[in-house]
């Protein structure tokens, strides 16, 4: 992985850079980034570095057979750790381990891609990946060899807020007593999320949505898009790469969800004083509660991003929204609104409430039902 590859974050690609040249290497780092900023592809830029023991600026002119190891991610000091499930391969107690060629390819093609993305590859989008304390294990034991090149031994955990709690009292244990010459590259898009002991231990480092100007140079030098596309679909995508190239293969999962969303508010809105309206609103919770709760999260968070674009209109902050309907008959300046000052805080306190609660494993019809109900309260409130 080049770091000429990764799309903008230059102060992050020089602070790493010169802490590898200056031998000023902290043993744990946190990656902290939103969804297609990079922060996936840094860690391996910046581990093969250190473990190739490259110079300047780029990864070249160190040992070159180490760098070739990096092409397909198969370099022995290099290990990975990310949330994986069990399936039909794996009937109990998962590991990275048992998913490594799958990561490999999935990295390989996009390593933009989100954690939505990783389970769509693995087939297993209807469930709920963690990692577990069998991947602390497996840490624990890679890490207690002797490094393959005699240097740095690097380990990179995606998505780390996802560790439960037998695994992350694992991990501390090792950020606390790390073995010599081991460097941790922690990765997680919800810093909050990741216990505070774990964090204390570990050098932040945040890393910003990318420019439009930066994702439609991409658009136009790796994908040949003319300037007014590239400038589109950099629009489109607000700082994500990952969304950007879902759009650009007309591949992501928006058209269905706005379906989904357009379906939703016209039934709440129908709903007040009109019982039989009810109906609709239950045959939509049973609908969104059988698509699985990657899918739900992914969905409720597509909510979210609505209900803001239509406050923004309300607000007549044109230039803010990206959003473009699809759905015939369905105007956003007209569903506006019915979204101001006065339902905007419950109606996201209610959606990242029941996001919350479906990640907790609660029944998803009867959290989408109540949601359901409570919109058409909230949708008529002025």
């Amino acid at each position: 992985m080049l770091f000429s590859e990764i799309l903008g974050q230059e102060p992050l690609k020089n602070h790493l850079i010169n802490t590898a040249l200056s031998g000023r290497i902290p043993h744990a780092q946190l990656f902290i980034g939103p969804e297609g900023s990079g922060t996936l592809a840094m860690a391996i830029a910046y581990a093969q570095f250190v473990l190739c023991q490259n110079t300047g600026f780029e990864n070249s002119g160190g040992n070159e057979s180490c760098n070739l190891k990096f092409q397909n991610l198969s370099h022995p000091d290099l290990h990975f750790i990310y949330p994986n499930v069990t399936n039909d391969d794996v009937k109990s107690k998962p590991k990275s381990a048992d998913f490594i060629l799958d990561w490999r390819e999935f990295v390989t093609k996009n390593p933009y891609g989100s954690l939505f993305d990783w389970y769509k590859h693995l087939g297993v989008q209807n469930k709920q990946g963690e990692i577990r304390v069998e991947d602390a294990q497996d840490i624990l034991k890679s890490l207690a060899l002797k490094s393959y090149e005699g240097g740095y031994k690097v380990m990179i955990v995606w998505m780390v807020d996802k560790m439960n709690i037998a695994a992350s009292n694992k991990l501390l244990k090792l950020l606390e007593e790390p073995p010599e010459k081991t460097l941790f590259i922690l990765i997680s898009e919800n810093e909050e999320d990741i216990i505070q002991t774990i964090r204390s231990r570990c050098q932040v480092l945040h890393f910003n949505a990318l420019p439009e100007s930066v994702i439609a140079k991409a658009m136009r030098e790796k994908y040949f898009l003319d300037e007014p596309s590239a400038l589109k679909v950099a629009h489109l995508s607000q700082g994500n790469y990952n969304r950007a190239i879902h759009i650009l293969n007309n591949d992501n999962d928006d058209s269905l969800f706005e379906k989904w969303f357009v379906d939703w508010v016209r039934a709440a809105y129908g709903a007040k004083g009109n019982p039989a309206a009810i109906q609709n609103l239950l045959s939509w919770s049973e609908e969104i509660a059988g698509i699985g709760r990657e899918g739900q999260k992914q969905f409720l968070g597509f909510c979210i991003d609505m209900f803001r674009q239509a406050l923004l209109l309300n607000y007549q902050t044109d230039k803010l929204v990206y959003i473009e309907s699809r759905v015939e008959g369905f105007k956003l300046d007209r569903f506006a609104p019915f979204v101001n000052g006065n339902n905007i805080t419950d109606i996201y306190k209610e959606l990242s409430d029941a996001i919350y609660h479906i990640e907790r494993n609660g029944n998803a019809k009867i959290i989408l039902t109540d949601l359901s109900i409570k919109l058409t309260r909230l949708i008529h409130k002025n």
